[in-house]
């Protein structure tokens, strides 16, 4: 029978090795691919199967439930990583109307008989808390914990520690938490808050050294890497070739960062030129012009119009899982807070001027309820709604800088506009993306943004030649 202590780290991973012996209620561990952490957590699980308290018949009892964002990743990566801990200590089973669960049963070194069942669920959504409501565990395995939403991780940790007991098999639990796994998420990532910022009690976060390192404006080997041992020859470096700056910040260096996954909606956006250094505060006795976006993450984004014709997005609110009854008295008293005397201009989707199935009450007059009037614009056409953000984009004002200027205070919307807003991959053979955008968290803010303009007249499509011309990417003029 395979020993339960096969499966050590080597002494030369600190950091992977104090994340495997962590014991607190939460520890995340953030590393760049190739670090060793999914089988790490492995071995964790591996080890504290063995440390539970065996009830009266001498067993060992535990249930855990792995998580990861989707099927696909959890069967063709997860499990695959799993197996090659657990291999000859139980049986998988997978297919069918339950999800694939492991059970291990089998006999540690003191000849003490461990019972113990690993449940595989893919959560890819905050509705997807619905299904943790039923589940009895010892702990969760919250693998590629990024991937997560952070309503799926906030139950999770409301369910661990509730297997065994006393009336199902004589015993407590041991240890009962939650320990992840993740590459380097956004500086706005609920992981980058609670790391950085918040760091809530009995949380403990691990950060393993990069595979590369900054030296001046280049990446180079990281000589404290971890699991180099176990990796191709030249792994990192080679890792590097053909990838984006963002792209190997985030998974080769370990430093947090945006990358992009997918054809942005809108290509014209250049960060560089678009995005301001500073927050950019609104002119008083200008008017502001508020884009409405609804469904169950409303968004709105805010704008002026300045004299010289730029048009300057400067805030934004937005939301997660609430209806247009919460979000329109929120949305007033931030505007009251922040923007109180300035007269507004408010558009938004046509579709919020539907009633739905179960009330009368549509999102437009719910908003007027609580003092805020809005319009919907004429058309939900989207290539005249991309058209009102790309054509400030493209065209310059007198100074010679574009008529489009976003502040950096607006994070969802500068998101978006780089990429978050997107035309998912096609998994096949080539460059092919869907028909539509991946609605997402970064979707509603910007077309918030796109309704705002849009009903200011933005939304004009110029013909050439009888054919709608399709907008192109900024390009700055050439100093003579």
């Amino acid at each position: 029978m395979q020993s339960l202590y096969e499966f050590e780290i080597a002494p030369d991973y600190p950091v992977l090795n104090a994340y495997v012996e962590c014991r607190d209620r939460v520890s995340i561990i953030r590393g760049p691919l190739g670090s060793g952490k999914t089988v790490g957590s492995c071995q964790r699980l591996l080890k504290q199967m063995g440390e539970q308290a065996p009830n009266p018949e001498n067993v060992r009892l535990t249930r855990w439930i792995a998580v990861r964002n989707t099927y696909g990743d959890l069967m063709g990566t997860t499990i695959k990583d799993f197996m090659e801990v657990f291999e000859g200590l139980g049986v998988l089973k997978k297919g069918g109307a339950e999800p694939p669960n492991f059970t291990a049963n089998y006999e540690d070194d003191q000849g003490v008989e461990i019972y113990s069942e690993v449940i595989f669920l893919a959560l890819d959504r905050p509705e997807s808390v619905k299904r943790l409501r039923g589940y009895q565990c010892t702990g969760f395995w919250l693998n590629e914990t990024k991937e997560l939403s952070k309503a799926v991780v906030d139950m999770a940790d409301l369910r661990h520690g509730r297997y065994p007991s006393i009336a199902a098999g004589g015993v407590t639990p041991t240890w009962h938490g939650m320990f992840g796994d993740t590459n380097s998420p956004d500086e706005d990532h609920y992981l980058y808050e609670l790391a950085e910022e918040t760091k809530p009690k009995d949380w403990t976060f691990f950060n393993q050294p990069g595979g590369l390192i900054r030296v001046g404006s280049k990446f180079e080997i990281n000589p404290l890497a971890e699991n180099i041992e176990n990796l191709p020859e030249g792994y990192y470096i080679r890792g590097m070739e053909g990838k984006k700056e963002d792209w190997i910040k985030v998974n080769l260096a370990n430093e947090y960062g945006f990358v992009l996954d997918g054809k942005p909606v809108h290509p014209q956006y250049n960060d560089s030129i678009h995005c301001a250094e500073d927050n950019i505060k609104p002119v008083k006795g200008l008017d502001i012009i508020m884009g409405l976006d609804f469904g169950r993450t409303p968004a709105a984004a805010f704008w002026q119009k300045l004299p010289i014709g730029r048009w300057v997005c400067f805030d934004e609110y937005t939301s997660n899982d609430m209806s247009a009854a919460t979000f329109a008295p929120e949305l007033k008293r931030y505007i009251d807070a922040n923007y109180s005397g300035y007269k507004f201009k408010n558009w938004g989707d046509p579709a919020g001027d539907r009633a739905g199935e179960a009330t009368d009450d549509t999102p437009y007059k719910i908003l007027a309820d609580h003092g805020i009037k809005a319009r919907p614009t004429k058309t939900n056409a989207p290539l005249i709604r991309r058209s009102a953000l790309a054509n400030p984009m493209l065209r310059n004002c007198m100074d010679g800088k574009p008529a489009f200027l976003l502040s950096p205070k607006c994070k969802m919307i500068r998101k978006g506009l780089m990429g978050g807003f997107c035309y998912k991959r096609v998994q096949v053979s080539g460059e092919r993306y869907k028909d539509e955008p991946d609605k997402n968290i970064f979707s509603h803010p910007v077309e918030a943004a796109e309704y705002a303009l849009q009903g200011e007249g933005e939304g004009r499509i110029e013909k050439i030649g009888g054919k709608d011309r399709k907008p192109k990417r900024y390009r700055p003029s050439r100093v003579q």
